[in-house]
C-alpha cells in the first residue's frame, strides 16, 4: 500500500512513476477525499472538545443551581453532529482504502517504463551447451528416463499436472535438498508454513482485492471467511510478523521455506509451454528478509547472489533481467529475473525472481521496527526471492546434461543426495 501522504505531498511525482507501470493514474478523487477527510476529523475533534468541556461543566453549574437544560440540548445537537461526521468519514475512509488497495508499488528510479519489451539483460552466466548429436526435449527424456508420468498426474489432477516417480523423485528431492542445505547454512532460519492461508495474508501480500486471477480460491461452507492454497511462500512469510513490532537489533530478519506452490495459470497456454514449464503445481523453496530501509539496497544484492550462486552450482547456462515496470509483481518496486535456458525452446525462462517490496507490504501487513536511536517505530522493509523453483530447473538440467545414448549426467552438486552419477533410460 502507498502512503497517502507522499501522495499528497508529491502527486505529480508519483503520478509519473507509476505511469511506468499503470496506462491511467488519477488522483483527483483520492486528494479530494483526503480534503474532506481531514477537513471532518479537524471538524468531529473540536465537536468533542466542546462536548467534554461543556459535559464536565453541566454538574458544576447544576450544583450553582444553575439551568442547564439549554447546554443539556446543545450537547444533545453537538453528539448528533459527530454521529453524523463519523459516518461520513467512515464512508470516505472505505473510499480512500479502496482507492489505495488498487494502487501497485511504485517503481524504483532504474526500472524501465513499460513492458515486457522494455526488459534489461544484465549479463548471462555460463555457455549454451553444444550437442554433436540430434538433442532432446525435456518431455520425450523424462519419458524414456521414467522420471514422470503425465498422464497418470492429468489424470489424478486435470490438465497441468505431473507425477514425479523413481530417479524423477529423487531429482526432485535432490534439488530440494541441495537448496535446503545452502540456505541453512548461509544463517537463513527455515520455515514450513501452512498451505491453506486466510484473505488477511492474500491481502499483505498485495493479492486481495484486485489481484487474484492466478490463484486457487477456496469456497467455505458459511461463506464467512476467505481461503485460498498458498500461490508461493512469499505469501505465508510477509505474514510472519504482520501486526508486530520489531526490536531493531533483531534485524535483518532471513528466513527460507520449502512449500509446494498453487497456481490457476489463468490465460491460455503456449503450444511451447510443454510438460513442466507452466503447471498448477510446483515446488519452490523461497528467500525472504526484512531489513531497515537504508539497508534494503544489500539485502538485494545478498539475494540475488544467492539465487545466481544456485545455479552455478548446478552448472546451468542462465542470464540476469532486470524486469520493466508492468512486467514486476504488483507488490514489486524492482524485481530482477534469473532465466535458465532451455536448449528445446531456444529461450530462457524464469526460474527465480528477486523482488524488493520496500514498505508497500508492510504497509498492508502493519510490520514496523523500533528504530533504536528515535525509539520510533517505522515501516519495515521485505524483500523476496525464489531460492528456487524446481519446475523449470529440472528440465534445463536434463536437456543441458543429456548425453548421446540418452543418459543424463547428474550435476556435482546432487550426486550426494541421488546416489547416482547419470540417469539412463529404462527402456
Amino acid at each position: 500500500m502507498l502512503d497517502i501522504n507522499e501522495i499528497r505531498k508529491n502527486p505529480e511525482l508519483i503520478r509519473l512513476a507509476l505511469l511506468k507501470r499503470l496506462d491511467e493514474v488519477d488522483f483527483r478523487d483520492l486528494l479530494g477525499w483526503d480534503e474532506q477527510r481531514r477537513s471532518l476529523i479537524s471538524r468531529t475533534e473540536s465537536l468533542k472538545a466542546r462536548r467534554n468541556s461543556v459535559s464536565a461543566e453541566i454538574p458544576q453549574r447544576k450544583k450553582q443551581g444553575e439551568d442547564v437544560q439549554e447546554l443539556i440540548n446543545e450537547m444533545k445537537q453537538v453528539s448528533n453532529e459527530i454521529k453524523t461526521f463519523d459516518t461520513e468519514l467512515s464512508s470516505i475512509e472505505k473510499d480512500i482504502k479502496s482507492f489505495l488497495d488498487g494502487l501497485p508499488n511504485v517503481p524504483d528510479d532504474d526500472v524501465p517504463g513499460g513492458g515486457k519489451e522494455y526488459n534489461v539483460e544484465l549479463h548471462k552466466w555460463g555457455k549454451k551447451p553444444q550437442f554433436p548429436f540430434e538433442p532432446r526435449d525435456h518431455v520425450d527424456l523424462v519419458t524414456s528416463l521414467g522420471l514422470i508420468d503425465y498422464e497418470r498426474g492429468v489424470k489424478m489432477g486435470g490438465k497441468g499436472f505431473w507425477l514425479y516417480k523413481g530417479n524423477g523423485a529423487l531429482l526432485e528431492w535432490a534439488l530440494l535438498n541441495y537448496f535446503i542445505r545452502e540456505h541453512s547454512a548461509d544463517g537463513y532460519e527455515f520455515v514450513l508454513p501452512p498451505h491453506i492461508l486466510s484473505y488477511q495474508c492474500g491481502y499483505t501480500a498485495g493479492h486481495f482485492p484486485k489481484f487474484q486471477d492466478d490463484i486457487f480460491l477456496l469456497a467455505q461452507r458459511d461463506d464467512e471467511q476467505v481461503s485460498f492454497l498458498l500461490p508461493t511462500a512469499e505469501t505465508a512469510l510477509i505474514n510472519f510478523h504482520r501486526d508486530e513490532i520489531i526490536d531493531e537489533d533483531r534485524l535483518p530478519l532471513k528466513y527460507f521455506s520449502y512449500t509446494p506452490c498453487y497456481r490457476r495459470e489463468a490465460g491460455s497456454y503456449r503450444a511451447q509451454e510443454r510438460g513442466m514449464i507452466r503447471g498448477h503445481q510446483f515446488n519452490k523453496v523461497e528467500m525472504f528478509q526484512l531489513t531497515q530501509p537504508e539497508r534494503s539496497g544489500q539485502a538485494f544484492n545478498e539475494l540475488v547472489e544467492k539465487a545466481e550462486g544456485l545455479l552455478k552450482g548446478l552448472g546451468l547456462h542462465y542470464r540476469l533481467s532486470k524486469l520493466a515496470a508492468k512486467d514486476c509483481g504488483v507488490a514489486a518496486a524492482k524485481t530482477l529475473d534469473i532465466e535458465v535456458w532451455i536448449p528445446s525452446m531456444d529461450d530462457y525462462k524464469e526460474v527465480s525472481s528477486v523482488s524488493n517490496t520496500r514498505e508497500y507490504q508492510s504497509r498492508r501487513g502493519n510490520i514496523r521496527f523500533k528504530r533504536k536511536e528515535t525509539r520510533k517505530n517505522e515501516y519495515i522493509h521485505a524483500l523476496n526471492a525464489s531460492g528456487m523453483a524446481t519446475s523449470r530447473i529440472f528440465p534445463a538440467i536434463l536437456e543441458q546434461y543429456q548425453q548421446e545414448d540418452g543418459s543424463v549426467l547428474v550435476p556435482e552438486v546432487l550426486k550426494e543426495f541421488i546416489g547416482q552419477d547419470r540417469l539412463l533410460p529404462t527402456a
